[in-house]
């Protein structure tokens, strides 16, 4: 890519980046809409626990399952002397 094709791109990523900030203002948040009834707000704990402490549980929750069930008997490394390459096996 030469450089007139590298300018062009950044300003188009730059012009589209800053209509999208300009687009979306942030003072329409200040007016609640119909229906909006929010609940009360979460405390630190509540949110670490919710957005940190529950994926992490789920993921590995989900990598202890998959570990456990898996049926597979063949865990260990592969011997390189035993393999036989592509061009061993065309040779006999």
């Amino acid at each position: 890519m030469d450089k007139k094709n590298a300018l062009r791109a950044g300003a188009l990523a730059a012009g589209t980046t800053l209509m999208m900030l300009l687009m979306s203002s942030p003072a329409l948040a200040v007016t609640p809409d119909d229906g909006d009834d929010p609940g009360p707000g979460l405390s630190v704990i509540e949110t670490l626990g919710l957005f940190v402490a529950a994926p992490i549980g789920l993921f590995l929750l989900i990598a202890a399952l998959v570990w456990v069930l898996d049926g597979s008997t063949d865990r260990g490394p592969k011997s390189k002397g035993k393999a036989k390459t592509k061009a061993a096996v065309k040779a006999s």
